[in-house]
């Protein structure tokens, strides 16, 4: 039965892309974005390529959460964070993306790394619009999908 509903809230989906580091679905219908890292790290420049992809389906689709799966991860880089938190989150706000969803990997210190370097974030850029976004922490996609 779960392998169905798995399969089922999986169907709307199609591949917006695909590359070395990440993979991108979109759900138009219910205006879903799906990033899916695929390696335990990502060079910044990379990172920052593929969100700019992502901002230009943004941009042209009418889509509010945004589904960004870490999983893979197994290094923690502060300064795609911060790229991450401070001018991609603000920017894709303006275009109707407002609820995020965030899957971390299973190791503790990552999820420690995460909520430090937050914290250091919104203390150091009090203009940041974290108030202004419905963040919620998941363990799978579906249960982002559908929280």
């Amino acid at each position: 039965m779960k392998e169905a509903l798995n399969k089922s809230i999986m169907e709307n989906f199609d591949l917006a892309f695909e590359e070395r580091y990440a993979s991108v679905l979109v759900n138009r219908e219910d205006g879903i974005i799906i990033c899916t890292l695929l390696t335990d790290y990502v060079p910044i420049e990379d990172f920052k390529i593929t969100f700019e992809k992502i901002s230009e389906i943004v941009k042209k689709g009418d889509f509010s959460k945004f589904i960004f799966d870490k999983r893979a991860l197994r290094a923690f880089h502060q300064p795609s964070m911060e790229w991450y938190f401070l001018t991609w989150k603000k920017e894709m706000y303006d275009y109707g993306l407002s609820v995020h969803r965030k899957i971390l990997p299973a190791e503790k210190w990552f999820e420690k790394m995460v909520m430090i370097a937050k914290k250091q974030i919104m203390e150091n850029n009090p203009e940041n619009i974290i108030d202004k976004l419905d963040i919620k922490y998941c363990d799978t996609v579906e249960q982002a999908i559908v929280s």
